[in-house]
């Protein structure tokens, strides 16, 4: 009976929690981010404030998750996301990825929908943050790269997508091809989602027989020259190579105390 209650709750705590983003991202479109570019002309200085807005945002949302009794969370490591200029690359189980990194990351960027750049509804958040479209086509390795040296730590999914639950993983080779044709270290993320829930095909509403724990693991940082040099500094070659192996880093398990 307890547990029935329980996830009952949790139920309609997600729902008061996804409703509660979407007015808070409302709120920041309507009000803040018009503010901010009324009051803020230097466009660098604009940037940062909008992306540090979005950061405590995600911070909040998550607290607001812990507190309602949806999640709980375990992070090691969330000191070398506070260094500048970082490729961060993660593995994405679940809906709210991204959202866990941007908290941790006050200077984020990252690649978003072209169509998101569009939408009335969000191009301004888009425009004010500075994010990345993804529909500049061979221009787009070029933008993450000078993102990074620029001194942004830049958020790539190597995946693009979720990873389906009934599937294996799948790389795309676009994440690679940033980090050989910088050359931009590596500094990967795993996380993991126990029980598994908001991931690929699944609705919000099918909560977990109990609470989600989320363990997320800042590891060692992954240097490209050996993938260069073991390619004849070709860096599509390399990028190949190197698309394999994060297939197989983020495909196997590792211990939670790893790279921390």
């Amino acid at each position: 009976m307890l547990e029935l209650l329980d996830r009952g709750w949790r139920v309609i705590a997600t729902a008061i929690a996804f409703s509660s983003f979407g007015l808070g991202g409302l709120l920041l479109r309507l009000v803040y981010f018009p503010l901010l570019q009324l009051i803020v002309r230097e466009r660098a200085r604009q940037t940062r404030l909008a992306r540090l807005s979005i950061h405590h945002t995600f911070r909040l949302f998550i607290e607001l998750m812990r507190v309602l009794g949806i999640l709980r969370y375990d992070i090691v490591g969330a000191e070398r996301l506070r260094r500048p200029g970082l490729l961060i690359l993660a593995n994405h189980p679940t809906l709210i990825d991204v959202v866990f990194l941007i908290s941790l990351v006050p200077n984020a960027d990252c690649v978003v929908k072209a169509a998101l750049a569009r939408n009335p509804f969000t191009r301004g958040p888009v425009r004010a943050t500075g994010y990345i479209c993804n529909d500049s086509g061979a221009g787009l390795v070029e933008d993450c790269v000078t993102s990074v040296h620029a001194g942004n730590n830049l958020i790539i999914f190597p995946e693009g997508t979720r990873t389906p639950v009934d599937g294996p993983m799948k790389l795309q080779r676009g994440a690679a091809n940033i980090a050989t044709r910088g050359p931009c270290t590596i500094t990967p993320v795993t996380i993991r989602c126990e029980p598994l829930s908001l991931t690929k095909g699944l609705p919000w509403w099918k909560v977990p027989v109990r609470r989600m724990h989320f363990t997320i693991v800042v590891r060692d940082d992954i240097e490209v020259a050996p993938f260069l040099a073991g390619a004849g500094n070709e860096p599509a070659l390399a990028a190949r190579h190197l698309t394999d192996y994060l297939h197989d880093y983020f495909s196997t398990e590792k211990p939670a105390h790893a790279g921390a």
